[in-house]
């Protein structure tokens, strides 16, 4: 049998192990990419690596998170970020240069490679054929560093598009379907490839769309093939000599198979408080809008901003919405500058919001009290918004700008035949705000702010660990509440002795005062624990509180491993009823740790209740040794020895 397109890429990425689904893997890393809300604690841990310059093909840090300079610690953090970039080797994207996952597609992507982001969002670069997967910084820093990123083998899912989009039925339609038949715990363990007739009607913004949003569904990445679609977009960006054919053979096979009529699709819409609470927009005309917000690295390109100015274009935004609007690029912002189309949204009322994320992370633009917030982001999780009785709802840029003149949530097959928007056949191409590191390093001063504090570090396993239950959580707990990142917090990312105090409080408001007054304890969690964004800020808040491990019904990908690097031990319930008579502030204990920690399950005593309770460690020996010893930088340095 043939190979399919992301097996090619892993294949020729291929370090250790065999593409046997479940089985580790270490893969070569080429690109990496940050931005500054992960980005000072990935360069801080680089720095602790003790490596002077990066040995990837290309890293570059971004600045599109940490954006209202209302303080001196985002400016400070920035500072930092572009020194040490400046001295390692890295490339530097100024603030105002855009979105890092709209930049990197715009100028960096190139099919075939491998790209380890700290941010979950970064399989956007799915769609023009790249491996692109969102990891924790530390991760990150490793592969800048040199070293393979490992991971266990994913499940490859086919899934056939066929056909063609009907008027007003777009790309955010498709993931949002997929969403709607998956839920946000359907494609752990897995990668998803569209491929088929109607994949390539579908332009790289459209698959970008898609394949970033496959971040929602906990998968560790999804990819489209490298085609000639593809290689007009990276014509029109003047990199052609980027381009290379990456397609599945025509025998390839799949571990997994599953396929979406294109042109059986409605307009879709994803309710509060999830991404997977997804209906037709029919069954929402009669919702009140308050707000509308258009952007992120979701719904950000040219040709969204482009279909959302001719929908506003002599028209008047409601008088109860308040529009915002965030190109996802310079690029993109200047060519609506030049061509007019950026003075449609604002004659039509829309406040024009600069190129970053925004009000996608609660940065600035929270909706008011109880209030309906239409967004074309990628994740509506309770008081993400920054405000905790909104209601978010996802849709695409069209319902969101036709309901903005409406004050409705409106299908936008009311408004008769849509405005045609075709890619251009030449993008504005400046770099300039792009700052080339220095080829000498040593030559650089790395500038740390008073806010910039020493990262915590695990200490060796010790043979017993007893605590308190601190806390106990349902299902689908996001890292928002986990280690909230709304405009008061993200400023203070690289001071975790500062977050700690905010640690899960928005499920638990006395968690970090329970954790100091016992001095650390355990986490009690349901289903999908860790769920969203790739902050590791998540695991090193718990770590500073003193935890010594959760205890979930299963994790998400990406913060289990995240608990693993800073020697948190993730453990998981082998029956169902041991996590429903846990109570908080149970006593537990973990006895002969040192000889448990080989095993696949290990024993824990409820010495409160008198029970004992078998928890599964399905880890890999890397990361037993990693537990072992204390996180991944205490496993570097000891094997260094």
């Amino acid at each position: 049998m043939g190979l399919n397109a992301a097996k090619k890429i892993i294949k020729n990425h291929l370090v250790k192990g065999e593409m046997i689904p479940g089985e580790e893997i270490a893969i070569k890393i080429d690109r990496t990419l940050t931005q500054d809300s992960t980005g000072t604690m990935a360069y801080l841990q680089f720095e602790a690596l003790g490596i002077d310059r990066v040995k990837t093909k290309k890293s570059i840090a971004y600045i599109d998170h940490n954006m209202l300079q209302s303080g001196p610690e985002n400016a400070d953090d920035h500072a930092y970020i572009q020194t040490v970039a400046k001295k390692h080797g890295i490339y530097f994207s100024r603030p105002g240069n855009g979105i890092c996952h709209q930049v990197n597609l715009e100028r960096f992507g190139v099919p075939g490679d491998t790209l380890l982001g700290s941010d979950s969002h970064t399989p956007t670069a799915g769609g023009i054929g790249m491996l692109a997967i969102g990891a924790g910084g530390l991760d990150v820093a490793v592969a800048m560093g040199g070293g393979e990123y490992y991971l266990n083998m994913p499940k490859i899912v086919k899934v056939n598009l066929k056909g063609r989009l009907g008027e007003w039925i777009t790309a955010k339609d498709i993931i949002l379907e997929m969403l709607k038949r998956l839920s946000v715990k359907g494609g752990i363990g897995k990668i998803f490839e569209y491929v088929g007739e109607g994949a390539k009607t579908l332009s790289v913004p459209e698959r970008a769309t898609i394949t970033n949003m496959g971040a929602e569904l906990g998968a560790t990445t999804s990819i489209f093939p490298s085609d000639n679609v593809v290689r007009e977009f990276l014509r029109a960006q003047g990199r052609e000599k980027d381009f290379s054919f990456i397609e599945p053979d025509a025998d390839a096979s799949y571990d997994e198979e599953m396929e979406i009529d294109l042109s059986s699709l409605e307009p879709m819409v994803a309710c509060p408080h999830s991404p997977d609470k997804v209906v037709a927009v029919s069954e929402l005309e009669d919702v009140k809008v308050n707000q509308v917000c258009i952007g992120s690295c979701t719904n950000s390109s040219y040709v969204d901003m482009m279909k959302v100015a001719h929908i506003l274009k002599g028209n008047t935004v409601s008088e109860d919405v308040s529009l915002t609007i965030s190109p996802g690029s310079r690029q993109v912002l200047t060519m609506l500058s030049q061509n007019g189309a950026l003075s449609y949204m604002i004659e039509a009322g829309a406040r024009v919001l600069e190129s970053a994320c925004g009000p996608c992370i609660g940065m600035g633009q929270s909706p008011s009290t109880g209030a309906v917030s239409l967004r074309t982001f990628n994740r509506n999780f309770e008081g993400r918004s920054g405000t905790k009785s909104a209601k978010v709802y996802l849709v695409s840029p069209e319902i969101a700008a036709v309901s903005a003149l409406t004050g409705y949530i409106t299908d936008p097959r009311q408004m008769g035949t849509p405005f045609k928007v075709e890619m251009p056949a030449k993008f504005l191409i400046d770099d300039n705000m792009v700052v080339d590191p220095s080829r000498a390093g040593e030559d650089v001063r790395v500038v740390r702010g008073p806010n910039i504090k020493p990262f915590p570090v695990a200490k060796p396993l010790k043979d017993v660990l007893n605590g308190k239950v601190l806390t106990k959580v349902g299902d689908n707990i996001t890292t928002d509440h986990i280690m909230p990142s709304n405009s008061k917090l993200l400023p203070y990312r690289s001071n975790i002795p500062y977050l700690s105090e905010y640690c899960l409080t928005p499920c638990d408001e006395e968690f970090p005062a329970k954790a100091k007054k016992n001095s650390g304890g355990f986490i009690v969690a349901g289903e999908n624990y860790g769920q969203g964004s790739s902050r590791e800020h998540a695991a090193l808040a718990p770590l500073y509180l003193g935890i010594k491990a959760v205890f979930a019904r299963s994790f998400a990908r990406i913060h289990r491993q995240n608990l693993i690097n800073n020697g948190i031990l993730p453990l998981v319930f082998q029956n169902v009823k041991d996590y429903e008579e846990i109570d908080v502030m149970d006593e537990l204990e973990m006895g002969d740790m040192l000889k448990q920690i080989d095993g696949d399950t290990i024993i824990v005593k409820n010495k409160t209740k008198n029970k004992e309770y078998n928890m599964l460690f399905d880890v890999t020996q890397r990361q037993r040794n990693m537990i072992k010893y204390g996180g991944l930088i205490n496993l570097m340095k000891r094997n260094s020895l």
